[in-house]
């Protein structure tokens, strides 16, 4: 784990914009009438509405996606009671995580006011702005009165995120390591140490799960809380003891099965943990420094499960799992509250999650391929994607179930798509691509079958029906790689080119490719020789009717792939050369960039070919293209060098392709400003129209363009290389393609192929 630095601290809060979030508008306003619908007099309207319906609210505003992050500064982290205006920086992260892990807005407030009535009222005279409070930092026992009061006062979702964040996440990972060890929790012995706000309602929803309270034994600083103990809170008596044989930490722990640590660090000895029953479960959450450090832990005894609230070790309980969720699920519904029902649902969901298989971007982060359910993962990583899906959807119907919503979600997979686009998991884009891909499954050759990304889309593919997957390689190997990686390969076709029969398929390809390019010199013990090689096997097939698509570019150079595509495959009829594209999914929308990886230095006939086939492409992805041709002229102002190739392309097509919206040549900030474009040059055949297609001079231009966007805006989502021209769907990935990378290209080939066959078919 990286060590956070206090220089480092201060300058990442500090460096240029002060602070850790913004407030941006999501509506538009750079024209007079823009900002007389933002404001007066259009805003009145909207006004009027909220008076007459206050529901209304949730539709006109952004109420139903704005929480309060309030505070006023008393128990902050483990610096304790340093103020509200200290506490903001904590307020501000949290806002951060919301933003990032929930999508939802914040506003955080610090509130100078220790007296707890009268923040109560200062809460409730704000709370119409909001659709959730979080409260945040609030010391024990003021926050029970706080949270009970806002609860009863207000009809938004209110919670206390360091009492049940931390019980939420908690409850779960015991639920698991419990089975993990296989105890039952209405019989197991559980020492609590610590008692305050986490520790308080950690231990209710144990309860709440199963747990007894005779079981349960709390501490508090002055050691074990006793019936006979006076002067205890209205909390600490629930879960005072009756047992009057143990008063010490150490006395607690003789015989526990499970050990819940929320106070302070380096209090639990190896000793203690040596005591406790076998396979002890111990949640040492005091941060930064544990109970009990993870290495001292685990050298007491080789049958421990053990958690921390650190990220640098395996099983941290941490509220990022289930703060942005749990109130996403509840804004979506417009809930009145967060009730008992909505947090034990986000128990289970979480619960849940880490006995399903895990997302390659979660070992990618984790740089590990061994996570599966057992005594080192049984709580989902804060990384995992799915947690807005699942954690939001179960909170979101047990508010319904529990009455408490004032809307109904009734097509809950539509629900759990937005809210992956939401957070740009999955866009309109992919979902349709994956979509259509499902509906017309086709059998499709990995080439590079050893090479664990490749690996893993091709098992990811056959899960969610995209394809049916063949995979070349030495089956022997590729099982080896498949149980390391902990993938399942039943149902995927491994296909070993060099253990083929001598009179099998690659001689069969080896005759084709040979007669095929007879007149180019080749014979049959070249072409024979050629098939050892994956790309020639692999793309051969496909030419050959063994398979339907073809996936190649993690191991191979482009210029080689590119030589074996023309000479196995062949470009379409009609065409001179075939191209590359890239699809950029961005804020503003869909962008089609070309040639992206092909033509290094195109001439005017290349550039003709290229811009009908992005045209194609377009369409292809049920779009109507409207087709900018790129360079650093504008319309014929340069008569030179790549100004002058894509001019004269640009007269061939509209000579030929009269209704097509292609123009140029200009430079990309005409292409993308029509107000502009069409001011300066009314001529144009793209006027009114807004660009989606851009067709670069050269192979330099394009690659860095879409490059740079991919470096500069991370939220940009890339998919290609996307090939246009060849007679066969042979597509290619860039070497540093992600599974996610893979698995769409591989849809794309699908649908490849599969509107080859229908167009094959109807001629």
């Amino acid at each position: 784990m990286v060590k956070i630095t206090k220089e480092a601290a201060l300058e990442y809060h500090s460096n240029g914009r002060p602070g850790k979030i913004e407030v941006k508008p999501t509506k538009p306003y750079h024209t007079q009438t823009d900002l007389s619908l933002a404001y007066s007099p259009g805003v009145a309207y909207p006004c009027l509405e909220i008076q007459s319906d206050p529901d209304a609210v949730y539709k006109y505003t952004d109420k139903g996606n704005l929480v309060a992050v309030i505070s006023n500064g008393t128990a902050v982290l483990g610096l304790g009671d340093i103020g509200a205006m200290s506490g903001k920086p904590v307020m501000e992260g949290k806002g951060l995580l919301f933003k990032i892990y929930g999508g939802i807005d914040v506003f955080d407030i610090e509130v100078a006011e220790k007296d707890p009535v009268k923040f109560c009222e200062a809460v409730e005279k704000i709370a119409p702005s909001f659709g959730g409070i979080n409260l945040e930092d609030i010391k024990a026992p003021e926050c029970f009165y706080i949270e009970k009061r806002l609860k009863e006062t207000l009809d938004i979702p209110v919670m206390h995120d360091d009492q049940h964040g931390t019980a939420i996440i908690s409850a779960a990972g015991l639920k698991n390591a419990l089975e993990v060890a296989g105890k039952d929790i209405k019989k197991v012995k559980i020492v609590v140490n610590g008692a305050g706000a986490a520790a308080i309602s950690c231990t209710q929803l144990y309860c709440a799960l199963g747990a007894k309270r005779e079981n349960i034994v709390m501490l508090d600083s002055k050691g074990v809380i006793t019936k006979s103990r006076e002067n205890l809170t209205e909390q600490k008596k629930l879960f005072a003891t009756d047992r009057t044989d143990i008063h010490t930490l150490e006395e607690a722990m003789k015989g526990a099965d499970v050990f819940v640590g929320l106070s302070k660090g380096n209090i639990l000895t190896q000793d203690m943990i040596r005591s406790m029953a076998p396979t002890p479960i111990v949640f040492a959450l005091a941060n930064p420094v544990p109970e009990i450090s993870y290495e001292d832990a685990m050298a007491s005894r080789p049958d421990i499960l053990m958690s921390t609230g650190r990220s640098d070790y395996p099983n941290q309980i941490n509220n990022v799992i289930g703060f942005p969720y749990i109130f996403r699920g509840a804004l979506d519904v417009h809930a009145r509250a967060i009730n008992e029902e909505m947090k034990m649902a986000a128990v289970h969901a979480i619960a849940d999650l880490a006995k399903q298989p895990v997302p390659d971007v979660v070992n990618d982060v984790y740089r590990v391929n061994d996570l599966t359910f057992g005594p080192k993962y049984f709580i989902p990583k804060p990384v995992d994607p799915r947690l807005i899906t699942e954690v939001s959807a179960a909170v979101a119907k047990a508010a319904m179930e529990s009455s408490v919503a004032r809307r109904s979600i009734t097509d809950w997979e539509a629900y759990k798509k937005n809210l992956m686009q939401l957070l740009g998991q999955e866009t309109k884009l992919t979902q349709k691509l994956h979509e259509t891909a499902r509906r017309h499954p086709q059998r499709v050759v990995f080439a590079e079958g050893g090479h664990p990304t490749m690996m893993k889309a091709a098992v990811q593919a056959k899960q969610e029906g995209i394809c049916q997957p063949i995979l070349l390689g030495n089956p022997d190997r590729l099982n080896r790689l498949a149980q390391r990686l902990k993938l399942n390969l039943e149902g995927i076709e491994i296909v070993d080119m060099r253990a083929d029969p001598e009179q099998g398929r690659r001689a069969t390809f080896a005759k084709h490719l040979a007669e095929r390019k007879a007149r180019q010199g080749y014979t049959f013990e070249e072409a024979y020789d050629k098939m050892y090689e994956r790309n020639y096997f692999g793309m051969s097939m496909v030419e050959q009717g063994d398979a339907d698509a073809f996936i190649t570019g993690l191991y191979t150079k482009y210029s080689n792939t590119i030589k074996v595509a023309k000479e196995v495959v062949g470009i379409r009829p009609g065409y001179k050369t075939f191209g590359t594209m890239h699809i950029l999914n961005t804020k503003k929308g869909t962008y089609y960039l070309a040639d992206t990886l092909i033509n290094r230095h195109p001439d005017e006939n290349v550039l003709y070919d290229i811009a009908k086939l992005s045209a194609q492409s377009v369409r292809f992805f049920n779009e109507e293209p409207v087709v900018a041709m790129i360079s650093y002229s504008n319309f014929g102002t340069d008569e030179a060098g790549s100004p002058l190739k894509v001019h004269q392309a640009v007269e061939h097509l509209q000579r030929d392709y009269p209704d097509m919206a292609i123009d140029g040549e200009m430079q990309v900030n005409f292409a993308f400003n029509k107000e502009l474009r069409d001011d300066k040059y009314p001529f144009t055949r793209l006027k009114g129209k807004d660009v989606n297609t851009l067709v670069f001079p050269n192979m330099s231009s394009a690659n860095s363009s879409y490059m740079l966007l991919k470096a500069l805006d991370p939220d940009v989502e890339i998919i290609g290389p996307i090939q246009m021209g060849l007679n066969k769907p042979i597509h290619f990935t860039d070497f540093e393609a992600s599974v996610r990378d893979v698995v769409n290209i591989t849809a794309v080939a699908v649908i490849d192929a599969y509107v080859d066959k229908i167009t094959k078919n109807r001629h």
